[in-house]
């Protein structure tokens, strides 16, 4: 049984949305939403202070204060299990980059790049001085380090269901 939105949800048109970026560590969606309980003890665990409580009152990453180390401390921190190291495997996140990035419209920008140290961002140079940022799929960590460095907040994630290859803008 999928979760239900909320009227909350609906008037935010949240129930559009897909899955919820949770924090490294997260089970399936389903397991996610039985096991957390909403205490926050990851919240303050995470260094990187990318965790936050969503509107559901449960944690979810927002990456404009920084990147995911991968350090673990918000699973060791989790009571109830909804963070562990199985859920490890499930994280596959890869970013995305829309077309309100400043380099598809013509603006000379490569902030996102300069923050990957996967270096899995490049930029393909089309006409009219545009340039188009290609993410490889393969070296993409789903950090998030390229999402707090882009000034138009034009980079967003998703699961990668690829094996291979690239996202473009």
């Amino acid at each position: 049984m999928g979760a239900r939105a909320s009227r909350r949800d609906f008037l935010r048109a949240d129930f559009l949305r897909n899955e919820i970026m949770r924090p490294y560590g997260a089970g399936p969606p389903a397991e996610f939403d039985r096991l957390c309980d909403g205490c926050e003890a990851c919240i303050p665990a995470c260094p990187e202070n990318v965790i936050r409580r969503g509107h559901d009152g449960k944690a979810l990453i927002d990456f404009s204060n920084g990147e995911c180390s991968f350090c673990e401390d918000c699973i060791k921190a989790c009571p109830t299990g909804a963070l562990s190291e199985a859920g490890r495997e499930r994280w596959n996140w890869v970013a995305r980059v829309s077309n309100q990035c400043l380099s598809v419209r013509g603006v000379t920008c490569r902030a996102c790049e300069d923050f990957c140290e996967a270096r899995a961002i490049r930029f393909r140079l089309e006409t009219g001085g545009r340039s188009r940022p290609l993410i490889d799929l393969e070296s993409c960590t789903g950090c998030g380090a390229c999402a707090g460095a882009c000034p138009e907040t034009a980079i967003d994630f998703a699961r990668n269901t690829e094996q291979q290859g690239e996202l473009t803008a």
